[in-house]
């Protein structure tokens, strides 16, 4: 009998991946998954990029590179996202990460022990809380509003907890779409400095605005190195690159050098110059402009299924960007109860909420959709089908 480690023990699947696997099956509509529109991808601007690259400097790109990652890219990131935000930085306090998710896994590993408490908005992304389970942190939820974090929450549970670390999704969160305004992003640098505690700023979505006006990141208001700024090209250009880049003080970023050493030595340096290339081309800014113009029809065809044919008690953010929404459901009891029906009888899917909870049956009425992946006619249909059987459940 094989023996694994106890801390895998402390690692669920994932309902999102559990949901993939019918994707595939004839007939169902899915609105679970977070994947970019398909017809997003610049798929012939990133054929360009490698012809050229390859043609020029193969033997760079293809041989091992430094674990802290290539410095075009790196200087590229430096000068075209964080400069226009007010971001200031230099070489030393960025790391390039294979994907964000490895980027979460390792700011954790590198400052979170067993027992130390992590605050987490609650709901949160699902990877995040499995990765500080299989860590052993204390994690505890902060209440949430349309307007995202509740500061008086954060103060309270800082104060009772003494928290080694906050995790949170500022801009267009996942799972919920909600969106931190500016004098709360204040407030949560300001807590961190006074109190002494990490924030991990995960920003993936922040630079798919739909609609309203941007916002600043909490990293801007950072005045004493306690927020760590982590942006991902997953949504901004394609996630199969598998590119991330944080920003930190030198004395986190020499840490996390230390623990991606150990965990894959670098991220692949054809993929990082791809990165680096797109952004000093230009083409970014073009690019989210024809992205943007693919999802605002999307979120609208997803927002008027939600008036069209979900139960009027429902209740439902309306998100300015990014990827998701959420939906309550007062008269529904458990919505991860209902998921083999939706998929069998109905043919779609959706991802219930639970799972991104700290206790999961704090969302058992809760689930979250996606809008970015499918075209407004299939989001129509599958709104149809979802509502069908919400108002089935409903009336039980």
């Amino acid at each position: 009998m094989r023996k694994f480690s106890e801390r895998m023990g402390r690692v669920s699947s994932s309902v999102i991946r559990d949901t993939m696997k019918y994707m595939s099956e004839p007939g169902i509509l899915s609105l679970s998954c977070g994947s970019p529109a398909s017809n997003g991808l610049p798929a012939a601007e990133i054929r360009d990029i490698l012809d050229k690259l390859l043609s020029e400097n193969p033997i760079e790109l293809l041989q091992y590179g430094i674990t802290i990652g290539y410095d075009p890219l790196r200087k590229a990131y430096i000068e075209h996202l964080l400069k226009p935000k007010g971001i200031k930085a230099e070489l030393n306090n960025t790391i390039i990460f294979t994907g964000s998710q490895q980027g979460i896994y390792l700011v954790m590993d590198v400052f979170v022990d067993p027992g130390d408490v992590v605050l987490v908005e609650n709901p949160t992304f699902l990877a995040a809380l499995n990765i500080l389970r299989k860590m052993g942190a204390n994690v505890v939820g902060v209440e949430m509003d349309d307007n995202g974090i509740v500061i008086e929450d954060l103060e309270e549970k800082v104060k009772k907890y003494n928290p080694k670390l906050l995790y949170t999704i500022p801009t267009f969160q996942n799972p919920t779409g909600r969106t931190i305004p500016d004098d709360r992003r204040r407030e949560i640098a300001r807590l961190a400095s006074q109190y002494d505690f990490v924030v991990l700023e995960d920003d993936p979505y922040g630079e798919v605005r739909v609609s309203g006006q941007p916002v600043n990141s909490i990293k801007k208001y950072d005045t004493t190195g306690n927020v760590i700024l982590l942006n991902s090209f997953s949504k901004l250009i394609a996630p199969g690159l598998r590119v991330a880049v944080a920003t930190a003080e030198p004395d986190i970023i020499d840490q996390l050098e230390s623990v991606k050493q150990a965990a894959d030595t670098h991220t692949p340096i054809l993929t990082q110059a791809l990165c680096a290339e797109y952004l000093n081309r230009g083409l970014m800014p073009d690019h989210l402009k024809e992205t943007i113009e693919i999802y605002r029809p999307r979120l609208n065809a997803m927002l008027n299924g939600l008036t069209n044919y979900f139960p009027k008690d429902c209740q439902y953010t309306v998100p300015e960007g990014g990827f998701f929404m959420w939906v309550k459901l007062p008269r529904v009891k458990n919505t991860v109860a209902i998921l083999e029906n939706a998929i069998r009888k109905y043919k779609v899917l959706y991802v219930p909420g639970a799972p991104f909870f700290v206790n999961p049956d704090d969302g058992l009425d809760c689930l979250r959709l996606n809008f970015s992946y499918c075209d407004p006619e299939t989001i129509d249909e599958a709104m149809q089908r979802l509502g069908a059987l919400l108002e089935e459940e409903s009336n039980k």
